[in-house]
């Protein structure tokens, strides 16, 4: 599950990539970029840390915040269906979670939740990564939506 490995799917699919972080902070869309050739499978990255970012970037809904909070499944997949909707992207990819320190009982310290969008699919999940710190958090958080995105390719 590498970003090569990301890359090279979406050329043989001719699509382009958006991607729309939270507690990641643009993480993947520096993975992806990391390789040679990523001009031609990254369409563009959103970071939207803050909640208003959220509304304002990716039409993320008040509403859903108000009643999931921006760590939730509806977040992330709004997230994604906006990320895809203001690109040139033909899929999507989200992430926002607890990355840590800190965390509460009803949001523990590593639980991500993840979105893909394609004009066909909505699909999110949320991972348990556990308190393990911001730094591994967060970097369990882009190899699995690596992998959600091989996944969602093949």
């Amino acid at each position: 599950m590498s970003a090569r490995e990301v890359i090279d799917a979406l050329r043989a699919r001719g699509w382009m990539l958006a991607t729309a972080e939270s507690c990641t902070g643009g993480m993947i869309a520096a993975a992806i970029t990391d390789e040679p050739g990523a001009s031609s499978a990254l369409d563009r990255g959103f970071v939207t840390y803050s909640n208003a970012a959220k509304i304002e970037m990716l039409g993320v809904s008040q509403a859903t915040l108000d009643e999931h909070g921006a760590v939730s499944e509806p977040v992330a997949a709004e997230m994604a269906r906006g990320a895809l909707r203001l690109s040139a992207a033909q899929i999507a990819i989200s992430v926002t979670g607890i990355a840590g320190p800190g965390g509460s009982e009803t949001k523990p310290e590593g639980r991500v939740c993840f979105g893909v969008a394609t004009p066909d699919l909505i699909y999110t999940e949320t991972v348990e990564f556990g308190a393990r710190g911001r730094a591994a958090v967060r970097k369990a958080s882009v190899d699995h939506a690596l992998e959600l995105l091989l996944d969602t390719l093949f």
